[in-house]
């Protein structure tokens, strides 16, 4: 698993079982003792990396004042995705071949949604129904890993100035903080 991200890490592209038994010091045999297909281990990359980011990623200053836990979940966010894009962009590209895959996207994705109602209970607390689902889909697609690769890779901003980027953004986007919240 770990010569398959740092492959993935180096090159955009999916590597080939060669590639990968080569970097682990393995035959190519040993990898489809391990996995089906090349699909079995992207789906199993992918768990590794949900995973990892959830015991990286524990929800921190929840009771914070709202600088406090918007820069909190950012970096948080941002940290993720940095370690993550790679994987993100092979898993993207392969997603269409695989109904697993599908499912981890899901899985992905509402895991983000997840982290900002706890992260911004207060605020999303003053919306209907209807206003904080949109308001979710859209700090979602705003942190997504695509966006973050963006704001690194095309605007070439450092990480700070990318979490700034994102800071400002959901500030904007988030209703006022109830008093006395």
């Amino acid at each position: 698993m770990e010569a398959f991200l740092a492959l993935l890490r180096e090159s955009p592209s999916m590597p080939t079982a060669a590639q990968i038994a080569e970097r682990a010091g393995y035959s190519v045999r040993s990898i489809f003792e391990r996995f089906a297909d090349l699909n079995a281990l992207r789906v199993a990359g992918v768990d590794y990396q949900l995973a990892h980011a959830a015991a990286l990623a524990p929800p921190r200053h929840v009771d914070g004042d709202r600088q406090t836990r918007i820069k909190s979940q950012v970096e948080t966010r941002a940290g993720t995705c940095e370690r993550g894009v790679a994987l993100w962009r092979v898993f993207l590209y392969t997603i269409d071949e695989s109904e697993e895959l599908k499912l981890r996207l899901r899985i992905a994705r509402q895991r983000t949604i997840d982290r900002f109602e706890i992260m911004y209970r207060p605020e999303l607390s003053t919306l209907g129904d209807v206003e904080r689902k949109h308001l979710l889909i859209v700090l979602e697609a705003l942190t997504d890993m695509e966006s973050w690769a963006r704001l690194r890779e095309f605007f070439s901003l450092s990480f700070e100035d990318a979490c700034a980027v994102w800071i400002r953004a959901i500030d904007r986007l988030l209703p006022a903080t109830p008093t006395g919240a």
